[in-house]
């Protein structure tokens, strides 16, 4: 088909041109993030599409265990139908949902996550419409223990704060100490950047003090909040995670498929190291010449990042469950995995100008930290009520000064003092030998 003369096409015509190339490149960087292809399959079996197999054995199973039940009690029976509910919602999940930015150690992995991530959202929306009575209900009927539990019975910490003796001092370091300190290598991991972590560990600890009021557990001595935790076990994990990250950096990504190796050993190896990164990419959160929505989306990382924070201390202290419990526990491990594609999607959404659209999972967690905290004003309208209006407009103000001092200290650090050869934050993971 011709054109009439005279008449300009789309692709000759400059602005519509740019704008498609935009959305284009907009789009590219998006399914980038969102929905990230495996370029190198070690085993081709792993990559195909098993549906049909998937299908058949997924009934078969259910079919199974459905028959062979002893259904003589009823709570086993509705644990049962949750369990295998939750197992077809994964399945689905396999089948349809996006891969996500990671593709070890199986794209199948994330998107069941992703799956996790949204049954989690849904429970939460599902509570959200519940009393108090009737949450602390289904908590008791999956773990009766918790009855016998008050939150008062937790273990105190800031008492008798003068008396510095090495064994109060060994006493603090208990298994919630190893806790923390993983946690914070963990967010090293994901954050590598020594400015933000810094940020937010302080910011953190300025947290506490506001809200201890509501919190007795958020009342530690001098010397545990600024020894234990801000030295120790955050500097310390920071230390730990960016260090990991350099070491990763340094690595070479070349990977040769198992069926190409040789010996048994070499195999054994290449298996192992199917659980580690594919590839490394050093971040670049801030630029001197960063624009001010980039600056304002770093200050709402911090500020985001000490509200999924409280959500923990304060789901746990207004449903009354120990720091040990199973439910806080597996809080905790499925948190950690869906922060670790959200702030790999946040990223991209804050660093690339032509990334116009949010990835799935990030969006999913910014919706499960608000339900988490809407839960928890809801029912803790007797907590609540004993707020100090004072200290938590203070700390609001505390967290909005302080994120634009530390992002703007980052920003002139890298400004003046990083090294030229560190400038480029758009680089291209380069693909190296493995080791």
């Amino acid at each position: 088909m011709t054109e009439q003369r005279g008449v300009r096409s789309r692709s000759e015509d400059p602005v519509i041109s740019s704008n498609m190339n935009t959305n284009s490149t907009g789009m590219k960087s998006f399914q980038a993030m969102n929905e990230r292809a495996v370029e190198d399959m070690t085993l081709n079996f792993f990559y195909r599409p098993h549906t049909i197999t998937l299908l058949l054995c997924s009934i078969f199973a259910a079919m199974y265990f459905a028959f062979i039940r002893n259904e003589s009690k009823i709570e086993d029976n509705i644990w049962a139908g949750i369990v295998c509910v939750i197992f077809f919602f994964c399945v689905v999940s396999v089948l349809t949902f996006p891969n996500g930015p990671f593709t070890r150690p199986h794209p199948a992995i994330w998107r069941m996550i992703f799956g996790m991530s949204v049954l989690y959202l849904m429970f939460l929306l599902f509570l959200m419409f519940q009393n108090y009575s009737t949450i602390m209900g289904v908590f008791y009927w999956f773990y009766p223990d918790l009855r016998d539990f008050h939150i008062n019975m937790d273990k105190e910490y800031g008492v008798n704060c003068s008396d510095i003796t090495w064994k109060k001092f060994y006493e603090h370091v208990d298994v919630f100490a190893l806790a923390h300190f993983l946690g914070w290598t963990f967010k090293g991991i994901l954050i590598r950047h020594s400015g933000i972590l810094w940020c937010i560990s302080i910011m953190w600890e300025i947290t506490e003090v506001q809200f201890a009021h509501l919190l007795p557990n958020f009342i530690e001595c001098w010397w545990d909040a600024l020894i234990l935790d801000v030295l120790l076990c955050n500097g310390l994990g920071i230390w730990v995670g960016l260090k990991i990250c350099k070491i990763m950096e340094m690595r070479e990504y070349k990977w040769v498929g198992i069926r190409d190796i040789s010996t048994t050993s070499g195999k054994l190896k290449r298996a192992v190291l199917q659980f580690t990164p594919e590839s490394w990419t050093a971040v670049r959160w801030m630029d001197p010449k960063c624009t001010y929505m980039r600056f304002l989306a770093v200050c709402q990382l911090v500020i985001f990042w000490q509200v999924t924070e409280l959500n923990t201390f304060f789901l746990k202290h207004i449903f009354e469950m120990p720091p040990a419990h199973p439910i806080v526990i597996i809080r905790l491990v499925l948190i950690g995995l869906f922060t670790a594609p959200s702030v790999r999607q946040y990223y991209i959404y804050a660093t690339d100008t032509s990334c116009k659209r949010m990835g799935t999972q990030c969006w999913v967690y910014c919706a499960i930290m608000f339900c988490e905290g809407i839960l928890c004003i809801k029912n803790g309208k007797e907590l609540f009520s004993q707020t100090h209006t004072a200290k938590v407009i203070q700390w609001l103000l505390i967290q909005a000064v302080l994120s634009i001092i530390f992002v703007s200290g980052c920003v002139l650090w890298h400004k003046y003092f990083q090294k030229p050869k560190q400038q480029g934050f758009d680089e291209s993971p380069k693909k190296k030998k493995s080791s």
